[in-house]
Parts: structure tokens; sequence; C-alpha cells
């Protein structure tokens, strides 16, 4: 069972095995439909396509961030229509760095589906190795919708971070420095963090190679980070609850489970101008 990270050249056996199923989680921020064009591109076969608005979020709810954490019941018939039962090992991959694979990733992981993990190196890496790719869509074989809820206790709203803080627990920012700063903001419409946050960007997870760090590595660095506190006391936050879960799997591909993400994110905190906000490292 893999429930972190995969290498491609383990996954490449088991792509016609009918207990894997691969997802494919490209998107690009900038142009809505990207994703699914990048898809019917060339995609690894049986794969089928995870889009992060329509699959991986739930655009209907207001005040929570661009990207809104989804029903129970409307992920568990997204799992089911994909053929995703509590037994199947799911593989996840974006383009590159694995951030919106690894929303899919912590989605299923709050679920309680151990057996998913994201592919190291992404789309990116399979087809430098020269691995198959396809235009076919999938044969898929639906399932009932996935027997399980959310557990709540691992995703914070607004009130819990507000609480959090309070009682002098870490809340990690995966934002870029710039964007934690408020030197600069693309995406939101006010720039800067959540007083009391401290920063880690996500892509500090990765190595020159643009593959995640040893288990090592990431252990010490979040070590140094939580300083004493249990991996528990962290809550991990971004703009809108993506690249924050990126955090999270290096957290646990290091062995250090048990923190929380920030669902709602920057985007969902500065959804209520009363709430604070703070620029400056």
């Amino acid at each position: 069972m893999f429930t972190t990270l995969i290498e491609c050249e383990t996954l490449l056996p088991h792509l016609e095995d009918p207990a894997w199923i691969v997802l494919d989680a490209r998107v690009l921020l900038s142009d809505r439909g990207a994703g699914e064009t990048m898809y019917r591109a060339g995609h690894i076969p049986g794969a089928r396509y995870a889009d992060l608005e329509r699959d991986l979020s739930d655009m209907r709810v207001q005040g929570e961030g661009r990207h809104p954490w989804p029903r129970d019941e409307d992920f568990a018939h997204t799992l089911g229509a994909w053929g995703i039962t509590p037994t199947t090992q799911v593989v996840v991959y974006d383009a590159d760095q694995g951030m919106f694979a690894a929303r899919a990733w912590w989605l299923l992981r709050t679920l309680g589906h151990q057996a998913v993990a994201v592919l190291d190196g992404g789309y990116a890496r399979w087809t430098a190795l020269g691995y198959p790719v396809t235009t076919e869509p999938p044969e898929i074989h639906a399932a009932a919708p996935y027997p399980a809820t959310f557990d709540r206790s691992l995703l914070f709203s607004h009130d819990d971070v507000i609480a959090h803080l309070a009682h002098g627990g870490l809340l990690v920012d995966a934002r870029s420095a710039e964007r934690f700063r408020g030197d600069v903001e693309p995406l939101d419409r006010k720039a800067g963090h959540v007083p009391g946050a401290v920063n880690r960007p996500f892509a500090r997870n990765l190595g020159e190679d643009g593959r995640f760090k040893s288990p090592r590595e990431l252990f010490a660095e979040f070590g140094e980070l939580l300083s004493g506190r249990t991996p528990s006391d962290l809550v991990s936050m971004c703009g809108s609850g993506v690249t924050a879960t990126h955090n999270l799997l290096a957290m646990a591909h290091a062995g250090l489970v048990g923190a929380k993400l920030y669902t709602g994110s920057w985007s969902g905190w500065i959804s209520d101008d009363d709430r604070p906000v703070a620029t400056g490292d």
C-alpha cells in the first residue's frame, strides 16, 4: 500500500491492474479549461481526469475561499463514478510539483482512505522517462458512492483558526514569501497574511530535481518549524486550500502525521473585512 508518494517506476507495471486507479489532477489556475485540454492531449493510460473546481471543490459555497471544500456526499459520488472503493490503490499526478495532486490526496485521506499516493515528479517525469501516454478515454466501471464522510477534526474553519492561534497553535502558510509578506498578490483582492501565521513555501519541500526531498530532510526541516510542538499542533493554509496540502503531504512522507488544513485559507479569511490582515515578515 502506497500512502504518500510513489515513483513512476513503481506505477508502470500496475497500469492494467484493476485494483489501481490513476487520477490526473493537472490544472492551470490562469486558464479554467487548460487542465482538461492537457488531459485530452495526452495522459497516463487509464487515468481519470480530476478537475480542481468540478470534482475537488464546491464552487457554490460563498465565503470559504476560491476552492471551497466539497460536500461529503458529492465527493463520495465522484469517487464512485471513478470506480474508487475503499480497497482501491489510488495514484494522483499533476504536471510536475504535486500541489494539485496533493489536494486530491488530502481529500481522500480525510475520508480515511489510506491507499492514496502522489506520483513524485508528476507527468513531467513520467514523459521524461518515455513511459506510455494515450489520448484514449479510460474504461470506467463505476462503483457505489464511497462509504465514508470527511473527518472534520482535520479541517479547520475561520473560527477554528482564530481559536487555534489564541491558544498558541502553529499556522503555516504555504504561499510564496512575496505573497505572504504582501509584496504581490496575483490572485486575491487583498495582500498579506493572517496575523500570527508563519511562512513555509511549499516549494521548499522539493529538491533541485523537482521531486520531494527525502523523509529525513523533511523531518528535520519540519521538526525545526514545529520547535517542540507535535504535528497535531500545526494547521496548514495557503491561498485557497490547495498548495497547503503539499506541506501536509511532505509532513506525512516524513512520518509527521496529525496536522490539519485551514480549508478556506487566505481567500476565505479576507472574505470578511473585519478579519485582520498583516504584512511583512
